[in-house]
């Protein structure tokens, strides 16, 4: 069995991850960087390295001491510099590239869907590409990760929903309860029928021990359970929660009622995971995102 350098191993997807990996039989070093995030790696079952993504020589020291890397840390605590973020994040690709190169050894990071398109409509697959948004620096890291692939790295992405889901969830979906009960609605953009895609974390992090174990290198994963829930939907669900009106609101209004996350509330992103699915016999066993939400936890505060 392998061990596997695990970044952002005390995170919403890494704490699971880090338990599916040992529970398989293998070991993790966690990168950690603070106190409680060390013991929540430790808890799990996994090795602490402290460090962060600013400090290479822990990027370093965690990947040359394993058998291969899962990259999952990301700055998320400012949106307003996710281009940053996103630079500090190709650097660590770099260095796990320069590190495993000519090794086959796996690297596989975290990236997401929504942008991803499919020539015509309908679900967007593996093979469709990450999109280039001008002005948007993260896709662009899917793509150099992808490329490490011809310098004897079995590298892979793994594409998350906007929303993967569970109780404890901090994302999307808590930020637009919260607009719900400051606004006194429950809303949603036009007629609402765009989709999201999701996935309960536990589903999620599955993927990534697979990808590790045996992934091509150069290969898309999809952690696609849910291919895509109307955003109504959503608003329905949780207007029914908090008692509020679900609404419509025209788009010159989002930013009014969902601040930073006015940008992606509005994409359509129906997404497919039939390749990922028949490839690896991964079969997701958790909730969907609507039966989360019917489940409760997402409004107790």
């Amino acid at each position: 069995m392998a061990r596997y350098f695990v970044t952002g191993a005390s995170g919403w997807i890494g704490i699971p991850l880090v338990q599916d990996l040992v529970a398989s039989g293998h070991s993790v070093l966690g990168l950690a960087r603070s106190d409680e995030g060390a013991t929540r790696v430790e808890a799990a079952g996994g090795d602490v390295l402290r460090g962060n993504l600013d400090d290479l020589d822990s990027l370093r020291t965690g990947a040359e001491q394993s058998d291969g890397v899962i990259h999952l840390a990301f700055k998320h605590d400012d949106f307003s510099q996710l281009n940053a973020a996103a630079l500090t994040d190709r650097a660590a690709i770099a260095l796990f590239g320069d590190i495993l190169e000519n090794t086959n050894k796996p690297l596989v990071i975290a990236s997401g869907s929504l942008g991803v398109t499919h020539p015509g409509g309908g679900l967007a697959v593996e093979s469709d590409p990450a999109p280039e948004i001008p002005g948007f620096e993260r896709p662009l890291n899917a793509i150099a990760a992808l490329a490490l692939a011809d310098r004897g790295v079995r590298s892979s992405v793994v594409r998350l929903p906007p929303t993967v889901h569970g109780d404890g969830d901090k994302g999307f979906v808590p930020w637009i309860i919260s607009c719900a009960r400051e606004h006194g609605r429950s809303a949603y953009v036009g007629d609402g029928a765009n989709r999201w895609p999701a996935a309960h974390v536990s589903d999620a992090a599955r993927v990534f021990r697979l990808a590790a174990d045996s992934a091509q290198p150069g290969s898309v994963l999809h952690a696609i359970d849910d291919t895509g829930v109307p955003i109504k939907d959503i608003a329905t669900v949780i207007g029914r929660h908090l008692d509020l009106p679900v609404e419509s609101i025209p788009a010159d209004q989002a930013a009014e009622h969902f601040a930073w996350m006015a940008g992606f509330i509005g994409f359509d992103n129906p997404m497919s995971s039939e390749l990922t699915r028949n490839t690896y016999n991964w079969t997701p066993t958790g909730p969907g995102l609507i039966e989360d939400l019917e489940a409760g936890h997402y409004f107790q505060s």
